[in-house]
C-alpha cells in the first residue's frame, strides 16, 4: 500500500459530495468508516504472439448524381466502397496481462483501477500483509487462463483492425498463434468499500498504490425526474 487510508476516505468523501443524484441520507451515512485495506488476488500472463490477418479494406469513393426536387435539377454526392483483399501480420508481447483472482470484488470495478504497476512487484512477505484482509483465490487457474486469452484476442483483433489500409473494413480474421507463455499469481492493494443501500450492495475500490477510484452509488428517482423535467 502507498496511498494512506486517511487520503482514500477524503478522496471517497468528496466523491460523495460529487454525485448529486445520490441520495441525500447517503452522503449523510458514515461509510467512509468501512473502508478496508485488501490484498486481492490477480493471476498475471505473459505471451508472444505473432498473428496473420486478412480483411477486405473498403476504400471511399465519390459521384455525383442528379435529381429533381420542387422543379428544379440539382445535385448531390454519393459516397461507394471499393473492396479490395488486404493482409498483414502484427507480432506483439503480453506482458502481465491481468485477471482478478477474486469473486467477491466487481471485476468491472477492479478494471477501471488497473494498471497495478507490475514492474515493482514485490517478493511475498508476510510483514506487507500485516493489519490488511487477504483474499484467497476463488478463479481457478484455467479459468483465469480462458479469460486471459478472450482479452488478448480482443486487443489483438484491434490491433490488426488498425492496420488494414483505406477507410473501412469488412471479414477481418486474425490468427494468433501464441508462445512463450507463463503466468504467475500476485496480490495487489486495494481500499476497498462495501455497503448496502436499500436492497442493494455498493461497492467503491481505491487502487491501494496509484490512488485511482471506481465505485457503483444508488441514484435518486426524484433528483432523476426533476433533471429529466
Amino acid at each position: 500500500f502507498v496511498v494512506t487510508d486517511a487520503s482514500v476516505r477524503e478522496q471517497i468523501r468528496k466523491w460523495y459530495a460529487s454525485k448529486w443524484l445520490a441520495p441525500g441520507r447517503l452522503k449523510s451515512r458514515a461509510l467512509v468508516d468501512r473502508v478496508h485495506g485488501v490484498y486481492i488476488p490477480y493471476w498475471t500472463f505473459d505471451a508472444q504472439v505473432v498473428c496473420p490477418w486478412h480483411a477486405e479494406a473498403g476504400h471511399y469513393y465519390y459521384t455525383t448524381e442528379t435529381y429533381q426536387e420542387g422543379g428544379r435539377t440539382r445535385t448531390r454526392q454519393v459516397r461507394h466502397v471499393r473492396w479490395v483483399p488486404a493482409s498483414g501480420q502484427i507480432e506483439h508481447f503480453f506482458d502481465d496481462e491481468p485477471v482478478p483472482g477474486t469473486r467477491g470484488v466487481s471485476h468491472a470495478l477492479l478494471t477501471q483501477v488497473e494498471p497495478f504497476p507490475t514492474k515493482d512487484l514485490k517478493p511475498y512477505d508476510t510483514a506487507f500483509l500485516a493489519g490488511f484482509v487477504v483474499e484467497h483465490y476463488q478463479v481457478v487457474l484455467f479459468d483465469a487462463a480462458k479469460r486471459s486469452e478472450d482479452a488478448m484476442h480482443a486487443k489483438l483483433t484491434a490491433m490488426c483492425a488498425a492496420q488494414i489500409p483505406g477507410d473501412t473494413y469488412r471479414n477481418l480474421q486474425i490468427r494468433p498463434a501464441y508462445s512463450a507463455q507463463t503466468f504467475k499469481h500476485i496480490l495487489v492493494p486495494v481500499w476497498l468499500l462495501t455497503y448496502n443501500f436499500g436492497a442493494k450492495a455498493y461497492q467503491v475500490v481505491v487502487n491501494g498504490v496509484t490512488g485511482r477510484m471506481a465505485g457503483d452509488y444508488p441514484k435518486s428517482f426524484w433528483k432523476i425526474a426533476r433533471a429529466s423535467a
